[in-house]
């Protein structure tokens, strides 16, 4: 038994050494411009090859836990899109850094921390994700070009080369997320990884699950869009009555000939002009502006800083500015020509969205036993908690605790419900696309019940 154990170790060995030949190291960061004094927290960036050839140089950002890095659970974060930068989510959602909520005037940004990052209780890797997203790029023409399959194959091939570096967190709970588009490519991520695993493959990561926030699942995720907005006053009675009459539940794919679903949907379309798509609560600053952004400090002064930005879409102006700028890109080591002006979403990714609905992964990794996580912020109309709950309740899996509030401090933080497959589904009250840029107080109290196994 003692040389087999040997044999197996050596064989190990082997393979990340293998592996180590085009593994990249990372970089430490230890300043930041617009950041005060050196950051409070552990920060690294590099690149890592991929692809045949490593003709894909993926981009990161690793954050350690602020708590125990040694035990607490490791995250890979894709932000959706696709083409959305791991940089948005770091800085607007769940990391340890942000801008401050100052009204944008062209001066360089100040950077203030994140008392509700999620890094206090699980170490995260914020990935550019698929290549041509952030930093992250092609040495040649061919590799630009990605797909929902591919990008998560190149995910896994990430994770087993950043591993050879960082061995000593092999042995955490490993755990991928992400929200919107990420909806499709995480639950493929996370069974490249369940297969690899069962494969022997090495190195075995440790997975224990996977969570997702306002994710898109399947065509047809439109259709719930209309009795969301009558479940919100935003349409009649009347209105809604006619739709279920005149379109029998289908809003997107209209036969031309059906003239009064037609008219329907132009009035329907008419009175949401001035709603917001990602938060109905919020002022309507255009969908292809930047996602909006929760002031931090206390409740009381949110609408007096709000009213000051006018438009909390105007914070993204900021990471912009602070990207383009050969400081930061030289302190987040950034490889010289590699790309031009930062894009928070890229706006000419070459991208094949080729997987349509991915609830059979769902169910693959639900007969397989992993945790899983489903959050919808509960104000957001782009996707609805409506349709999130519809293709959870397809799954077919027992409730094990019924539908009930979820409080913080004692006051109710949204509504969840669990599953015997071992899925939660949680609301975030007030919350839109997506939730933590909302609420993150709450979203972060969410996260560390469920990371400990704990009932919301």
């Amino acid at each position: 038994m003692k040389n087999m154990a040997k044999i197996q170790l050596c064989y190990y060995l082997f393979l990340l050494l293998v592996v180590a030949e085009h593994a990249a190291a990372g970089s430490q960061v230890k300043f930041l411009p617009g950041f005060q004094g050196p950051l409070p927290f552990q920060l690294e960036t590099g690149y890592v090859g991929v692809g045949d050839s490593e003709d894909v140089q993926l981009f990161y950002y690793f954050t350690e836990s602020e708590t125990d890095p040694d035990s607490d659970p490791l995250m890979l974060w894709i932000t959706g899109g696709p083409g959305c930068s791991a940089l948005s989510g770091l800085l607007y959602e769940i990391g340890p850094i942000t801008f401050e909520a100052v009204e944008y005037n062209g001066s360089f940004p100040k950077m203030i921390l994140n008392p509700y990052s999620w890094t206090k209780v699980s170490s995260i890797i914020f990935l550019d994700l698929p290549v041509g997203t952030g930093f992250s790029y092609a040495t040649t023409p061919a590799a630009r070009q990605s797909s929902d399959l591919q990008a998560s194959d190149h995910a896994y091939q990430f994770l087993r080369k950043w591993f050879v570096d960082h061995p000593e967190f092999l042995k955490n709970p490993f755990y991928v997320g992400g929200d919107s588009y990420s909806g499709i490519v995480v639950p493929i991520i996370t069974q490249i990884i369940a297969i690899k695993n069962e494969m022997e493959v090495e190195p075995f990561i440790n997975l224990k699950g996977y969570l997702l926030g306002n994710p898109w699942t399947f065509e047809g995720e439109d259709n719930y869009r209309i009795p969301f907005a009558y479940g919100m006053g935003l349409i009649s009675e009347e209105l809604y009555e006619s739709f279920k009459s005149n379109c029998k539940g289908e809003y997107l794919n209209i036969n031309p000939s059906n003239k009064l679903c037609l008219q329907d949907v132009q009035t329907f379309i008419e009175l949401l002009q001035g709603i917001d798509v990602v938060n109905i609560l919020e002022p309507n600053c255009g969908f292809t502006s930047p996602r909006p952004h929760l002031l931090f400090g206390q409740r009381r002064s949110l609408d007096e800083k709000f009213h000051q930005l006018k438009c909390r879409n105007d914070l993204y102006k900021f990471s912009y500015q602070w990207t383009d700028d050969g400081q930061v890109r030289d302190a987040l080591n950034i490889r010289k020509g590699t790309i031009g002006k930062w894009e928070r979403c890229a706006s000419n990714l070459q991208y094949l969205m080729m997987v349509t609905n991915s609830i059979p992964y769902h169910e693959n990794l639900s007969s397989k036993g992993y945790r899983s996580l489903i959050y919808s912020g509960d104000h957001d109309k782009l996707v609805t908690f409506q349709s999130t709950q519809a293709w959870i309740k397809s799954l077919n899996y027992s409730v094990v605790d019924d539908w009930r509030a979820w409080t913080v401090d004692n006051e109710v933080a949204g509504y969840t419900r669990s599953y015997s497959n071992q899925m939660t589904f949680a609301t975030v009250k007030g919350a839109g696309h997506t939730a933590p840029e909302y609420k993150p107080r709450e979203c972060l109290a969410m996260l560390t019940r469920w990371m400990s196994y704990q009932p919301l």
